[in-house]
């Protein structure tokens, strides 16, 4: 994913909090190597993740937005390096075919994928234009150079960026705010499919549907939630034509009427809450943030790999577009569904009753919480419970890298210096802690179990976006592999 913004160190990353700072020193990123190098690891890695997480999403767990921002701009980053290749053709442009010798360095395809970058992010974060033009012109390239001509990587890159801004700038997310006709004092993302949640956050009339939660950020001021993008269900997909070809089973145990089934789910997460181990909470808070728990694992598995700009490029198209079409149906089935969060059926099937569970930050395991104070690790989501997005996503990607790689063989590895966790700084983990994985299904798995361990979703939820995922995951991958291949007429 072009979004991450972890610092790659060898095969280890050392995780450490993010800061305010946007900008990179404009002497290092001078440095790149436009021959040789990666733009998309070697200069937006650095940058991009700590941009949109200012102005997006500052912890990056709000993935409907996040996953679209990386597929939007892969899908560019493809298109514009698909002109320097013998066969293939972009997913969203047809730019010809520039001579072999133009791609005997990565010179060109790094020029083409900056400026195909640089469109796509001024288009979707407008907010950070500074930023964005500070991209190109750190490297000695003017962002004001708007030239259209297939014969240079500038006009491949500019026509690829704006080729991919046009055919996804109506395709459901609501990007510009007019959806339903609306004219004046537009709202980017906003909802228009008309969600209500049918309980408030102060009562909850339907213990099977999610309630929205009141939440703080410790300033004396509470807001309700509201369902972040309910239309995402309806956005427009990549890889597959309709989201009613990947159904999700009903979520049985979440059904207040299934009172053994709905208990049996709530004692399993209070149970694993009063358990939880310091990298138990790391993997929570590891897959919580997209950006470094999904994108840049994925993206450091390619390098890790040793593959080229293209194979790099390639692979990480496929994944975001595995990633962002797996919400799509994932999204599509949280509205029918609009299950209960953990959050809302603790305190269902509980109340004031004393519980054993996790008592909040530095607290430990208690054994006297009431259960209507009880709280997730992790943050209350703002969107119902099923099933998981973030599974959806990891079963996603790690099927599209299977493809992509011809293995699941893997290697990654992540470390969080002590007291590094965002949840309990400070204090958790209580040493260093490593988090390794040499298979991407072990590295799926532990995505799921993830949400289990932030106490935000059901084991039931998990299963089913394991499920989910992988049929999703294979389409992205083919149609990236039809694209480098040169396939994109009917017959294919």
């Amino acid at each position: 994913m072009a979004l991450c913004s972890a610092v790659l160190i060898g095969a280890t990353v050392a995780v450490a909090p993010m800061t305010a700072h946007l900008n990179r020193p404009a002497a290092a990123a001078a440095a790149f190597d436009f021959d040789k190098g990666n733009a998309v690891t070697g200069l937006l890695w650095v940058r991009v993740g700590n941009v949109i997480k200012t102005i997006v999403s500052p912890r990056g767990n709000d993935a409907t937005l996040v996953f679209r921002i990386a597929a939007l701009s892969a899908t560019a980053q493809f298109d514009a390096i698909a002109p320097y290749h013998p066969t293939a053709v972009g997913i969203y442009s047809d730019l010809g075919r520039r001579p072999a010798s133009e791609a005997a360095t990565n010179r060109n395809k790094n020029i083409a994928i900056l400026y195909a970058s640089y469109r796509v992010y001024s288009s979707l974060v407008p907010q950070a234009s500074a930023e964005w033009r500070a991209l190109l012109t750190d490297v000695g390239l003017d962002p004001d150079d708007d030239q259209e001509n297939t014969d240079t990587p500038i006009g491949i890159g500019n026509r690829a960026g704006k080729a991919v801004i046009a055919a996804r700038a109506h395709d459901g997310m609501n990007q510009l705010g007019d959806e339903g006709g609306r004219k004046y004092n537009r709202q980017p993302y906003s909802d228009y499919v008309g969600y209500r949640p049918v309980n408030t956050a102060y009562r909850l009339e339907h213990p099977s549907r999610w309630q929205p939660a009141t939440v703080t950020k410790g300033n004396g001021i509470f807001t309700v939630q509201q369902f972040v993008t309910p239309q995402m269900g309806v956005t427009k997909p990549f890889s597959y034509a309709d989201v009613k070809d990947f159904p999700v089973p009903p979520p049985h145990n979440s059904d207040a009427r299934n009172q053994k089934g709905y208990k049996q789910q709530v004692d399993e997460i209070l149970a694993t809450s009063a358990g939880l181990t310091d990298k138990q909470k790391m993997i929570a808070e590891f897959f919580d943030d997209k950006f470094r728990g999904i994108g840049f694992s994925s993206g450091n598995i390619a390098v890790n790999k040793g593959v080229s700009l293209d194979r790099f490029i390639e692979h990480t198209a496929a994944a975001d577009i595995a990633g962002f079409d797996a919400l799509i149906a994932a999204w599509a089935a949280k509205v029918k569904y609009d299950a209960v969060r953990p959050w809302s059926a603790v305190r269902h099937v509980y109340g004031g009753k004393r519980v054993t569970a996790w008592g909040g930050p530095g607290k430990g395991t208690v054994r006297d919480l009431p259960a209507d104070q009880w709280q997730n690790y992790l943050d209350v989501p703002d969107h119902s419970e099923y099933p998981s997005g973030s599974t959806s996503v990891c079963a996603a990607v790690a099927q599209s890298g299977r493809r992509t790689f011809g293995t699941d063989e893997i290697t990654l590895s992540f470390r969080f210096a002590k007291g590094a966790s965002f949840v309990e700084p400070g204090i958790t983990p209580a040493a260093d802690t490593t988090l390794s994985w040499t298979t991407w299904s072990d590295w799926m798995r532990d995505c799921g179990l993830s949400r289990l361990y932030g106490g935000v979703h059901f084991k039931s939820a998990i299963a089913a976006s394991s499920e989910l995922g992988p049929k999703i995951g294979d389409r992205a991958y083919e149609l990236v592999r039809r694209h480098v291949e040169g396939r994109t007429g009917p017959e294919s």
